[in-house]
């Protein structure tokens, strides 16, 4: 494997700590959203979402999840320099990533159609929009991040760069994996 000059490493230093401080502050941002949720309700059922949950969230945890663990192969198949392995993991999670795009612009749809409106009446079901919709900027930015490091691959970049990438990929899209499955039990537990 290729040897990283020392400017890289400290610059991968750097990357990787923005990644962290970025996480962290995505997590006191929902934090503060799902705090709002409950400050909002105080407990009162009549300010409750008062509406189901479409089953497309089911589907997003599913996809969601198996997305995590071929990140994770797509990983480990770059740390063993199966490199045929990895562009595919990587691919397959991109794919998976704009499926969950598509489960949750469905379950906006059904959420409508029941009358569950990002504008309405009631502010907790406006906070499922609030919710998803924050969440899916995140998926977006990791699929953009996914792209990244398969193009890094495709362009045969060193790898330790492109192992670098997809080791900072694949803790951003882990966190959003966590970040989904918070959500959503936090959804069900307030429905």
């Amino acid at each position: 494997m290729d040897q990283i000059p020392v400017e890289d490493m400290q610059s991968s230093k750097a990357r990787k700590f923005l990644m962290w401080l970025f996480i962290i502050s995505s997590f006191m941002m929902f934090a503060a959203l799902t705090s709002g949720f409950i400050v909002y309700t105080e407990g009162n059922a009549e300010r409750g979402i008062k509406v189901l949950l479409p089953k497309a969230f089911i589907y997003s945890t599913i996809i969601i999840i198996v997305s995590s663990i071929t990140m994770h192969l797509a990983y480990i198949s770059g740390k063993k320099l199966n490199f045929a392995a990895q562009k595919l993991y990587t691919l397959v999670t991109i794919v998976l990533g704009i499926a969950f795009f598509f489960s949750q612009y469905s379950a906006w749809a059904v959420l409508t159609e029941a009358g569950a409106y990002f504008v309405n009446y009631n502010a907790s079901q406006s906070f499922i929009y609030v919710f998803t919709g924050a969440h899916l900027l995140h998926i977006f930015a990791g699929i953009i991040m996914l792209i990244y490091s398969l193009v890094g691959k495709m362009r045969n970049i060193p790898q330790v760069r492109n192992l670098f990438r997809l080791e900072v990929t694949s803790i951003f899209w882990h966190f959003i994996d966590i970040l989904w499955i918070y959500l959503y039990v936090f959804l069900l537990l307030n429905q």
